[in-house]
């Protein structure tokens, strides 16, 4: 009889220990504690599903607004150096157009200053009816002298003959300071060689003597 029992003791100790049970003791304990909280809801299973997905959406929208900012800037600053570009395109033509002649106009100012000597070097007193060849002469080289002056007005060059102004270092060269009676100091007293200007810009300045 005291074998029997201590049989019996023994299996149900083995039952008790054994693996099958034990592996399913938490499963059952689990399925005890949800019984017990309930289960979860759908909403509250896929809530961090959504945080992420949210999380990444918002993400993804301030990159492309950063991208979207760099390229506004980048074709504000490419517009505004395009619109630099055509405007000094632009004055580079206007300043072509008009001081072109610049090197033409300059070795034409000899021409004009050989007439201006020529005419200068006649005898007044000789320009007369009694002396028709000269008279004719002097009047041509004069003629001359007018027609290349509207030549050079119709295309911007203005001839500067400053006696009498105040000297101007932008438009005059002094060649000499001396002191003049009836002129006042810094006063273009004597003008030996005059200038011009070409559409504003000082083409070959007035060769002067100025008063001090």
């Amino acid at each position: 009889m005291a074998n029997w029992c201590v049989r019996a003791v023994r299996q149900s100790y083995s039952v008790v220990t054994s693996p099958l049970l034990m592996r399913s003791s938490p499963r059952l304990l689990c399925t005890a504690t949800q019984q017990k909280n309930g289960p979860r809801s759908e909403e509250e299973a896929e809530k961090p599903d959504q945080n992420t997905a949210e999380k990444a959406a918002l993400e993804e929208k301030s990159q492309l607004e950063t991208q979207l900012k760099d390229m506004t800037e980048k074709y504000k600053r490419a517009l505004a150096d395009t619109e630099n570009l055509r405007t000094r395109s632009q004055k580079m033509i206007e300043d072509a157009k008009l001081y072109g002649i610049h090197s033409f106009c300059k070795d034409l100012l000899e021409v004009a200053d050989i007439l201006e000597k020529a005419t200068e070097s006649v005898p007044k007193e000789e320009v007369t009816n009694q002396n028709p060849h000269l008279k004719n002469l002097y009047d041509g080289l004069v003629m001359t002298e007018v027609q290349i002056q509207k030549v050079f007005n119709k295309h911007g060059l203005v001839r500067l003959n400053p006696e009498g102004q105040k000297f101007d270092p932008y438009e005059h060269e002094a060649l000499f300071h001396a002191p003049v009676e009836g002129k006042g100091s810094g006063t273009v007293a004597v003008v030996t060689k005059v200038g011009y200007k070409l559409h504003g810009r000082t083409l070959r300045p007035a060769l002067v003597g100025v008063a001090k």
